[in-house]
């Protein structure tokens, strides 16, 4: 340990944010971060634990506890403390594939695993991994990694989103040919159309994907796999293939009136509104309008966050968001102990920018949509909405969410959002390469392995396991690359 009472000395510095009112004027990101010197202090907060739950990766309560990679968290905010940045990078990069995505848009679960996090503030290590990265890119330590040895072996990746992206990068650097197919126009998957700009700026993803065909790996974009291109092809091709195309089913909300027009699903609005900003400053108009309209967003998470703030630079006259469950306790309840994920209520940027410009919360809990309501022209004008309260089933004993009479209410809504989660992968995916799926529509496998019931098929990522988080999604397209380069080579190094 570096600094054995740095913990008592300095107390937790974050990154800057831009003031609500001036960031909604664009969609660059918005943090300030910390110089290096600054940095170094929020290293020597470390306590280097005996036990460092930061780096489990424990599921606990349900939820995981500490980084799914990983990665030792402790060794690299020494190194930060100490200033070997140079170290820092080789350290983070031994486990992790892209921490420059990870620390812009991670949730941090190594934080809230931080023993510090018990008495006081964690340890900023999401900060300390932003600071690790990007140093290694300004300092040019991060180069592209050229396999010596090439094997011979030919692998397709079907999805360039942050598993299909790990798996390409560590089966191309053992020394196999790959091939990355998105159907977009452009690399990223959910990276590139499912996180707004302000959360992750795009030329972080065109940096990476620069470096990785310099390395080697082939993209082809514009390629729809299932449609454009047969299955049986691409495994007459190729060696194996890896089925990293995402939890992109999203769970519509059927109820009268939901053939509205200006009613879109989140990935479509997020996705037409990045693109349009990529392609023309936002100048083509190709995206749903939110300016001088009253935006109804439906379903909580990251997802319905940030359409409030995206609904919010667009220059919409109001927004409110809907959430069926109950509002989160603000501090933990004495049954979500350390070192558990915190489930307590937590206010994004999207919510912080809506108060600033409303002055009030956007968020309405216990509450759903019972009736969308059309004008003249057939767009949606208004919605009913009702109530929610929590009740046993007295046949399975289950509780779930059931509307409370005499709560109906109808507001103004001219835009609609559903933001209401994903219900696993697309069909018309699955039936092309003739894989299993289990109850979720989630791509079987055994617990714990990544080939499918075909032989030679893998698949990783949401896909895989369903809707999760980038973290995770990384960490499954590095373990379905150990997975492949294993049943190519008999063996693997990864």
């Amino acid at each position: 340990m570096g600094k054995p009472t740095g913990f008592l000395e300095y107390n937790r510095q974050s990154a800057r944010m831009e003031e609500p009112k001036e960031r909604i004027k664009h969609f660059r990101e918005f943090k300030k971060y910390l110089s290096r010197e600054e940095q170094q202090k929020q290293g020597a907060r470390c306590m280097e634990c005996g036990v460092p739950f930061c780096q489990s990766g424990a599921m606990l309560g349900g939820m995981a506890s500490g980084c799914p990679l990983r990665n030792l968290v402790p060794e690299t905010n020494d190194l930060v403390y100490t200033g070997n940045w140079e170290q820092a990078y080789f350290r983070l990069s031994k486990t992790h594939s892209f921490p420059e995505f990870t620390s812009r848009v991670c949730p941090a679960l190594c934080e809230a695993a931080c023993t510090c996090n018990l008495n006081g503030e964690p340890v900023g290590t999401k900060e300390n991994e932003h600071a690790i990265i990007e140093t290694a890119f300004e300092m040019g330590w991060v180069k592209p990694q050229v396999p010596k040895v090439r094997t011979g072996k030919k692998v397709a990746v079907i999805g360039s989103g942050p598993s299909g992206l790990a798996a390409a990068q560590q089966l191309n650097r053992r020394g196999h040919q790959v091939t990355v197919f998105e159907r977009h126009d452009r690399i990223g998957g959910l990276l590139r159309y499912g996180i707004p700009n302000m959360k992750l700026d795009k030329s972080v993803i065109d940096r990476r994907v620069r470096l990785m065909e310099e390395e080697g790996v082939v993209f082809k974009t514009g390629v729809d796999v299932g449609r454009d291109v047969k299955a049986s092809k691409l495994q007459k091709e190729f060696d194996r293939i890896v089925l990293c195309c995402g939890a992109s089913n999203p769970r519509d909300i059927k109820v009268p009136g939901r053939d509205a027009g200006n009613i879109y699903f989140a990935v479509d609005f997020l996705s037409a509104v990045t693109k349009s900003l990529l392609d023309s400053d936002l100048k083509d108009n190709k995206f749903a309008s939110a300016r001088g309209k009253h935006v109804l967003v439906i379903g909580g998470g990251d997802t319905g966050n940030d359409c409030v703030g995206t609904a919010v630079r667009l220059g919409a006259k109001s927004v409110t968001q809907l959430e069926m469950m109950p509002k989160a306790p603000d501090t933990r309840a004495d049954s979500n102990p350390w070192p558990q994920w915190p489930r307590v209520c937590k206010t994004d940027y999207g919510q912080e920018e809506a108060i600033a410009v409303f002055g009030h919360d956007p968020r309405i809990y216990q509450t759903t949509v019972t009736e969308f309501i059309k004008d003249d022209k057939g767009d949606v004008q208004k919605a009913k909405i009702i109530r929610l309260e929590s009740k046993r089933d007295e046949k399975t004993g289950r509780m779930s969410m059931v509307p409370v009479k005499g709560t109906e209410e109808v507001i103004d809504a001219q835009l609609v959002l559903i933001a209401a989660g994903f219900l696993g992968s697309q069909k018309y995916v699955t039936d092309a390469f003739k894989v299993s799926v289990n109850e979720r529509s989630n791509v079987a496998t055994k617990p714990e392995e990544y080939e499918t019931s075909i032989p030679g098929i893998f698949a990783a990522g949401d896909m895989h396991r369903g809707q999760s988080l980038v973290v995770w999604a990384i960490r499954e397209g590095r373990k379905a690359a150990e997975a492949v380069d294993a049943s190519l080579m008999g063996y693997s190094n990864l």
